[in-house]
């Protein structure tokens, strides 16, 4: 009995100047483990707060060191491309100095210079906007047509469902460049009519994913909660089935801007791409067909942009889907 723990009994003095004794009640909540604590020397800690989404994503995203190389390596290539004015001299500027035609890379010239003499450099980083422009817009667009196209379908179902998919396979089934080579002898190859052909092209795989987490999460309590409090389709899309999709949004999202980068060099390569006078990566490898085996330069650079970026896009890809992967460890 004489080992059972007693009250930590204390005295005060009331206004009468009588002592009175006071205790703390032996199964006060933390009492205990405080007084054992206090006793060792030690300290109490509290318990450790719950990570938000955006810290979950964060934590994530660091430890994909390969991610965050490609990103610095994205900015780096849009800011040099995008901020070209600032050092370098534009395409249209330039003149044309056959003394200077096809000259190895030196310091005046680090990219060597073209057929006509013209600064390569300059030209490469001029047509990394086009590029970088078509590649960003065929992303978004395609992305936000096949979002809407599979939320849509998926939400709805029925007829609505079997049309659209109907719609997704026939589009998913047309051959690309020639479809592309017809639009383009009907439309002038401006950057902008590149980008919506393109877009019409590539939404289909971001449909289907998007309608298959539609059909899985649209059976949830929280989406039936929101339909028996009397929300509308278009709420319930923006507001409870696309924030749990934004994973594989974002990730598509990245790896558009690879598929498309390519696809606009392949045209451009084949003669199909940007008209002139404006150029991309691909229309200087166009223009150095003929003469890359004596001038391996005019075509190194050009490909050596499209590698590194599109390289880049798909590890920064990788990251973005790992971060995003709900079931991935803390």
């Amino acid at each position: 009995m004489s080992d059972i723990p007693k009250a930590d009994e204390r005295s005060s003095v009331d206004d009468d100047g009588l002592a009175i004794d006071t205790a703390v009640a032996p199964d006060e909540p933390g009492a205990p483990l405080a007084a054992a604590l206090e006793a060792a020397g030690l300290e109490a800690t509290a318990e450790p707060v719950p990570l938000s989404q955006r810290q979950l994503f964060l934590r994530r995203f660091k430890r994909h060191k390969l991610a965050i190389v490609s990103l610095a390596v994205l900015i780096l290539i849009f800011v040099l491309c995008f901020g070209a004015s600032w050092f370098a001299t534009s395409p249209s500027d330039q003149r044309s100095d056959l003394s200077l035609k096809n000259m190895p890379p030196s310091l005046d010239h680090p990219f060597g210079t073209d057929y006509n003499g013209r600064d390569m450099a300059s030209r490469v980083l001029y047509g990394g906007q086009i590029s970088l422009r078509i590649g960003v817009g065929v992303a978004i667009v395609s992305t936000l047509l096949g979002t809407t196209m599979g939320a849509i379908a998926g939400l709805y179902g029925k007829w609505i469902d079997q049309v659209l998919m109907r719609i997704t396979d026939l589009v998913l089934i047309l051959p690309a460049i020639a479809v592309l080579a017809v639009a383009f002898q009907r439309w002038e190859a401006s950057p902008t009519t590149i980008v919506l052909v393109l877009a019409a092209l590539f939404w289909m795989p971001i449909a289907r994913v998007v309608r298959g987490l539609t059909l899985s999460l649209k059976e949830k309590e929280f989406v039936e909660g929101a339909r028996a409090a009397g929300a509308s389709g278009p709420r319930i899309i923006l507001r409870h089935i696309l924030p749990n999709c934004i994973g594989p949004i974002m990730v598509n999202l990245t790896l558009q801007i690879a598929v498309a980068i390519i696809t606009e060099s392949t045209l451009s390569f084949l003669g199909l791409g940007v008209a002139k006078p404006e150029i991309s990566w691909g229309t200087l490898l166009y223009d150095a067909r003929s003469s890359y085996n004596q001038n391996i330069h005019l075509i190194l650079f050009p490909g050596m942009a499209i590698l590194l970026t599109v390289l880049a896009v798909n590890a920064l890809g990788d990251g973005l889907r790992d971060a995003l992967d709900p079931h991935a460890k803390h």
